[in-house]
């Protein structure tokens, strides 16, 4: 489905954050037949509806908004709503179309599209291959769940998209490159459970993509993907680091040496898999990589790594502090934890409650001596979770701002305090961004 064939119908938006607001003028623009916007878990941290946006679509609350969504030709939701929310079960059952802004725009454009999804390392490999197309002289633009919704995209010739699992499921058009970084459990409550999880993310490779990269290494995307074609980056069959002239660690082309290892300013094992990624997506995109190893070197150590992504904050006291609220699940907080091994480390975790298993978390702290504070919702879940392990010191805190300044008493002179929540931001905040500025703000306040 397309803008397009939205033409003379009526249609319901149902979401009023940025992706709402985006599919609101979008639609507007191709002339539906009636257009009203649908927003269920209206609080006081919604935005006001107001200006422009009101004036194409009038804003339903409450339980009416059902009614007006079953009365839809077609149902555009914004990622936030899950698959389990009971009035998507019922629009399904009453066979209602139910589609996405990314949805409808990638039938436009995913011929020009790098779409780039995964468990982990979605947000730090898109915008690697996307600030390495621009230095190869191959102008983008990027997107997606990093902050701009695809329905404000301006029009170019290539773009770079990070999708999160909740755009990924409403797909039926595929990127001409769809890149995955790695695959396990999360969100499983907004999806309900952990095949649908899967069948939701790998649904960017469903509808025909030219290309698909994927993370060689990762061992549940590999059993998912079976014998399916597929550059494996990582491995040595593609991008991949091992040793190189100087007996250091080096990335790869197959048997070619690139550059050194040490050019990429990113800590952690993980990155090196983003970045092996990212350079085979170039190579699918015509790039001659091993050519242009010496500009490819220098725009790698030109990287500025993500916002909210392992972000060092300076602080007076000799404490690292480093915002990676971006990492959503346990998997992701383990990468985060590892990049700072030998070091004196306290680790601020909880969030929106979905209900994963920590058990993984549990058996990664096994042996290692750390200090965990516990966050509301799912803070004190996880405490109870690493109960008994003896190196590791859990306290509470009652929100993340108390949590700071618990941080501070807790951790050695020298030592890393790390924001890697293991749990989305929603409820308590906007969004990622606001937990964020809400760490920094905190971290500001408590400085001596």
């Amino acid at each position: 489905m397309r803008l397009s064939d939205l033409r003379g119908r009526h249609v319901a938006v149902w979401g009023t954050g940025r992706e709402g607001r985006a599919a609101v003028t979008a639609i507007a623009a191709h002339g539906p037949a009636g257009l009203v916007a649908v927003d269920d878990s209206a609080n006081f941290l919604s935005l006001p509806w107001e200006g422009p946006v009101a004036a194409a679509a009038p804003l339903v609350t409450g339980e009416e908004g059902f009614a007006r969504l079953a009365a839809a030709d077609v149902v555009v939701r914004s990622p936030g709503v899950p698959s389990t929310h009971p009035w998507m079960v019922e629009l399904r059952r009453r066979a209602i179309p139910v589609t996405q802004g990314s949805a409808l725009w990638m039938a436009d454009h995913g011929d020009r599209t790098v779409g780039v999804t995964g468990s982990k390392g979605k947000s730090t490999t898109s915008s690697l291959i996307s600030h390495l197309l621009t230095a190869m002289g191959r102008p983008n633009v990027f997107g997606g769940n990093i902050g701009v919704p695809l329905l404000d995209l301006p029009e170019a010739e290539l773009y770079v998209l990070e999708l999160s699992s909740y755009q990924c499921a409403d797909l039926t058009d595929s990127p001409r490159v769809a890149v995955v970084t790695a695959l396990f459990p999360e969100h499983l409550d907004a999806h309900g459970g952990e095949r649908e999880y899967y069948r939701d993310k790998l649904n960017l490779l469903a509808h025909g993509p030219h290309t698909v990269v994927v993370n060689g290494a990762d061992p549940r995307l590999e059993l998912e993907l079976g014998d399916r074609a597929a550059v494996r980056a990582g491995l040595p069959s593609a991008t991949h680091v091992a040793s190189g002239p100087d007996g250091s660690p080096w990335f790869h082309l197959r048997d070619t040496p690139l550059f050194p290892r040490g050019v990429l300013p990113l800590v952690g094992r993980h990155n090196e898999t983003n970045l092996c990624a990212a350079l085979a997506v170039l190579d699918a995109l015509g790039v001659d990589v091993v050519d242009r190893k010496d500009s490819l070197a220098v725009a790698v150590a030109g990287f500025q790594g993500l916002a909210h992504r392992l972000t060092e904050i300076p602080d007076p006291s000799g404490l690292t502090f480093v915002d990676d609220t971006l990492a959503t699940s346990p998997y992701a907080a383990m990468h985060a934890i590892d990049a700072y091994e030998g070091r004196p480390l306290t680790v601020i975790v909880g969030g929106t409650d979905r209900g994963l298993d920590y058990t993984p978390l549990r058996d990664h702290l096994a042996e290692r001596e750390i200090t965990v504070i516990g966050i509301p919702d799912s803070g004190p879940r996880i405490v109870e979770a690493l109960a008994g392990l003896p190196a590791v010191r859990a306290e509470l805190a009652e929100d993340l701002v108390a949590a700071v300044g618990l941080s501070r008493k807790l951790t050695p002179a020298g030592g890393v305090v790390l924001l890697s929540p293991a749990a989305p931001s929603y409820g308590r905040f906007r969004n990622f961004e606001h937990r964020s500025e809400v760490f920094a703000q905190a971290v500001a306040d408590t400085a001596r």
